[in-house]
């Protein structure tokens, strides 16, 4: 049954930066509804790479990108944020001094102000051009993420691609399966650590470098993968034994529907002001992989920055003539959920 709710913050994307983004607006008295195209929160982090694990955020060495969104989840939930999930914002207009935001499942969310959480957008896989491809995809040989770790124990597992993703999967599985990497060249764009990291586990035998190759062909019947054809720029080919191919060659990233709200683009990402995270609407905010600025990092760690940023430059539109007395959360406190 569709609904009409009223809020002072929309929130588009269930991410980690629009979960965080919640609670920023939660301290300072701002009630949310968080809206989001997937089935539950969490964004690429549930979604893509739950099992995966996260080196960058401050007091976590290491945390799995699905243990990292239970612990927003719960960070943000003393601020009962409404849940509309399972559909996209198809409209967005300005009503007054706010906006109302109209959804696939036929909900209008009346905000004083919006907040573009949106990461890669609608997201999905960049897939290799492979005969009989879908055949195998369909059966799970031929994967674009990781889901369960435990699913490739004591598989042979091909990993194609140079960017974090292919290197962080090569690190985590090479204790449990037998891992051979491709690329195309030897340099990686992976961060630096990683890559030294994976350079050291391929000389100590542990993970079968097959470099400069490329995806050629799939070997098997019936969705189930026997071998992965490679070969090089040359011509010359290559065939290793496996059970699974993980492609991991980048997301494409489609805005849909925000695309045609008249925002600034760039190259498919929002224009905002880095000192407010506002875009060229006043009224309508963009954080996390979604906004570009200049020296824009693509971090989750910024996006946390940005939410906080984001936040108290809305404040002003939904308590207007109200000062904000900050504080900081370690001497105001929050109620446990």
């Amino acid at each position: 049954m569709s609904q009409s709710i009223s809020t002072d913050v929309a929130i588009i994307g269930a991410g980690p930066a629009g979960l965080f983004a919640v609670f920023e607006c939660g301290m300072l008295k701002m009630r949310c509804v968080l809206i989001d195209t997937l089935e539950a929160t969490g964004g690429q982090c549930s979604a893509l790479y739950p099992e995966k694990p996260i080196y960058d955020v401050p007091a976590y060495p290491s945390i799995l990108a699905g243990d990292l969104i239970e612990r927003l989840e719960a960070q943000a939930a003393p601020f009962a944020p409404v849940k509309l999930l399972g559909q996209r914002v198809d409209g967005l207009q300005r009503e007054g001094d706010g906006f109302v935001l109209t959804t696939s499942a036929g909900h209008q969310v009346r905000a004083k102000a919006v907040l573009i959480a949106a990461g890669a957008g609608a997201f999905g896989p960049n897939r290799p051009p492979l005969e009989g491809l879908e055949g195998f995809e369909a059966s799970g040989a031929v994967r674009y993420m990781v889901t369960k770790r435990e699913a490739f124990r004591g598989k042979r597992v091909v990993i194609a691609g140079g960017g974090d993703s292919a290197v962080d999967w090569a690190l985590s599985l090479k204790d449990i399966a037998q891992v051979t990497m491709v690329h195309r060249r030897a340099k990686f764009r992976a961060a630096p650590e990683s890559a030294a990291q994976l350079e050291a586990a391929a000389a100590r035998g542990e993970i079968e470098m097959a470099i400069p190759y490329q995806l050629h062909g799939l070997e098997g019947a019936d969705g189930a993968l026997e071998a992965v054809i490679l070969a090089t720029l040359k011509g010359e080919e290559k065939r290793v034994p496996a059970d699974h191919l993980l492609a991991f060659f980048g997301l494409s990233m489609e805005l849909g529907p925000i695309a045609e709200w008249g925002l600034g683009l760039e190259h498919h990402h929002i224009v905002v002001n880095p000192a407010t995270l506002e875009s060229n609407i006043p009224g309508v905010h963009a954080i996390g992989d979604v906004a570009t600025y200049p020296g824009k990092l693509k971090l989750i760690l910024q996006g946390f920055s940005e939410a906080a940023m984001a936040a108290h430059a809305i404040h002003p539109r939904v308590f207007p003539g109200e000062a904000l007395h900050f504080e900081y959360s370690t001497s105001k406190g929050v109620a446990t959920a």
